[in-house]
């Protein structure tokens, strides 16, 4: 019988969550107001990456291919990357209710994209990505400044989190009434409730090198956040290099949200809840919670975005409804179930 801990365990451990990814995609790809085989989905796969001439009616391919299957892989990043970004924000800050969204980096990506999209800042020099990164970075500086001069304990970073939010919400508000024609007022409005209509494959070669970055560099840093658990000085004392983690981890965090906000739009509770969930089932340890937040965060966003494709026949939901639809019971229930542990 295989131990858990052992090399066998943690091989048949990654095989199995890379088969749940591989058939999350597969159902993303399958699943939608027109039905396709899952056999059709791989075939169609096999065609485009190997070659393979297999015998795919040309629509069906089309609609695999270009639209479902690219939209089902950026859509994993997306939950991964945001759910590796609340696990590394919620355990830097030691507060539970720490994720992109609520700290201010989703909002000030938000409008960092939407000052280059609109008002056309830098346009020779940034493009939508590199903007939305440094609205982020602003965003999270700004807040961290505001934490500091109120205070450092939790209660502080959560309340200068909610200021810094509604400051950059309303900064994008007046740009897209300002400055966006109606049509761009419609489409900015749309996507900054997360969207994932318009992704093809060149996002998605945003989307993947980003998450899989982030999510090593964070794992390199496993140890050094697990020290964290019990302080920033605790961690100090084990010989960790307290500033030089924090930026590089939180940086990695910056990038990964700024990316994927780029893409979709700003999308909430994927970082605040995952992270609990996942903690819920693997434990505490960031060797292993990192990888579980990614997986789960992908699952549940392909899932997201299944449902936002077929609740409503005819008509696709911003996929941000769904997951605050989804998310916020899911939240209060986990709440619910720590305050009676205590």
């Amino acid at each position: 019988m295989t131990r858990p801990g052992s090399p066998f365990f943690k091989t048949g451990m990654v095989l199995a969550a890379v088969a749940v990814l591989l058939v999350s995609v597969c159902m993303g790809a399958a699943i939608g107001e027109t039905a396709i085989p899952v056999t059709i989905v791989g075939q169609t796969i096999a065609n485009k990456v190997w070659g393979s001439g297999y015998p795919v009616v040309p629509l069906d391919e089309g609609i695999v291919w270009s639209y479902r299957l690219s939209r089902a892989v950026v859509a994993a990043c997306c939950g991964s990357a945001l759910a590796i970004s609340g696990v590394v924000l919620q355990s830097l800050l030691r507060n539970p209710l720490a994720d992109p969204y609520i700290l201010g980096i989703s909002a000030g990506a938000s409008t960092g994209a939407v000052s280059v999209a609109i008002l056309g800042l830098g346009t020779s020099m940034l493009s939508l990505p590199l903007g939305a990164f440094l609205g982020a970075l602003v965003g999270f500086l700004l807040i961290s400044l505001l934490a500091v001069k109120t205070g450092t304990g939790p209660t502080a970073i959560i309340l200068a989190g909610v200021a810094g939010s509604q400051l950059f919400n309303a900064l994008t508000s007046f740009i897209v009434t300002k400055a966006a024609t109606a049509e761009q007022a419609r489409g900015i409005m749309f996507w900054l409730l997360g969207n994932l209509s318009g992704v093809r494959w060149p996002d998605a070669y945003l989307a993947v090198p980003a998450t899989l970055l982030g999510l090593v560099i964070c794992l390199w840093h496993s140890r050094a956040l697990d020290a964290f658990a019990f302080g920033s000085n605790s961690a100090a004392s084990l010989g960790i290099s307290v500033l030089r983690t924090q930026i590089v981890v939180i940086g990695a965090s910056a990038v990964m949200t700024a990316t994927m906000v780029s893409i979709v739009g700003s999308i909430g509770f994927v970082g605040l809840v995952i992270p609990h969930a996942a903690r819920m089932l693997v434990g505490v340890r960031h060797g292993v919670l990192l990888p579980a937040s990614a997986l789960i965060g992908a699952v549940f966003m392909i899932l997201a975005d299944i449902c936002s494709r077929t609740l409503i026949p005819g008509q696709v939901l911003p996929v941000g409804v769904v997951t605050a639809l989804v998310g916020a019971p899911v939240f209060a229930v986990i709440l619910a179930k720590k305050r009676e542990r205590a």
